[in-house]
């Protein structure tokens, strides 16, 4: 369940970055976010395959999984304000 819940977060935060990029107002701690949220799901993903390799099921859909997913969702979200705080207290003023 975590991986779908990091590749879910990935393609929110995918999907923010683009627009925001296409109208000229790129975020680093966008940025930087998608690719956390990136490199987890494809972290899980090799877990994914080698859990399917051993015979087990694709998706590790229990309570624990659910809950590391969302420790995973909230401590990328606390990063994510963390330097969203850090570019507007420290950000250039012309």
């Amino acid at each position: 369940m975590c991986e779908l819940m990091t590749i879910a977060a990935a393609l929110v935060f995918t999907a923010i970055y683009f627009v925001g990029r296409s109208r000229g107002r790129t975020s680093p701690a966008v940025f930087t976010t998608m690719l956390m949220f990136w490199g987890a799901a494809l972290m899980w993903s090799v877990d994914c395959v080698f859990n399917a390799a051993d015979g087990e099921g694709l998706f590790d859909i229990s309570r624990e999984d659910t809950i590391l997913g969302f420790i995973i969702l909230a401590a990328g979200l606390l990063v994510f304000g963390a330097l969203s705080l850090k570019e507007r207290l420290f950000a250039v003023r012309a």
